[in-house]
């Protein structure tokens, strides 16, 4: 229906909201937070599985700006930049729960990087789409 930049503002914005209840389940894992319904291990297998369909959903998102806005256009180098920046340290990431273990202590620092680049990318996006609409 040519409505292709609103599924992707949606779809970005279920997944940086998701991004922010990421953080929230990692700060129980790690027992930062103690809320008496969650704990630790439920918490963290959560996370895992939700970062599974995130990472779903985002590589379906940026297909869809490729193949349908392009590489880069002139008002959104940013925006590209940021989005191939967090598909990244995304798979970083990954790498590092995966194979590289020893690497996990960084885990912490490479979630919060891709909550930070995934706000970045939805603002510079999805977040700009709802403040002046469509062009």
């Amino acid at each position: 229906r040519g409505n292709v930049a609103e599924v992707k503002v949606v779809l970005a914005s279920i997944v940086a909201a998701l991004a922010v209840y990421q953080v929230v389940l990692m700060a129980v894992g790690y027992g930062k937070l103690r809320p008496p319904f969650l704990s630790a291990r439920p918490a963290s297998s959560a996370h895992r599985a939700i970062g599974d369909a995130i990472v779903l959903v985002t590589v379906l998102v940026a297909l869809m700006c490729l193949s349908y806005f392009g590489l880069m256009e002139d008002d959104s180098v940013l925006h590209a930049v940021s989005g191939a920046l967090l598909l990244v340290v995304i798979a970083f990431k990954i790498a590092v729960i995966r194979w590289w273990h020893g690497l996990g202590r960084y885990l912490p620092v490479l979630g919060v990087t891709v909550l930070v680049l995934f706000a970045f990318t939805w603002a510079t996006s999805a977040g700009d789409f709802l403040v002046n609409g469509p062009e």
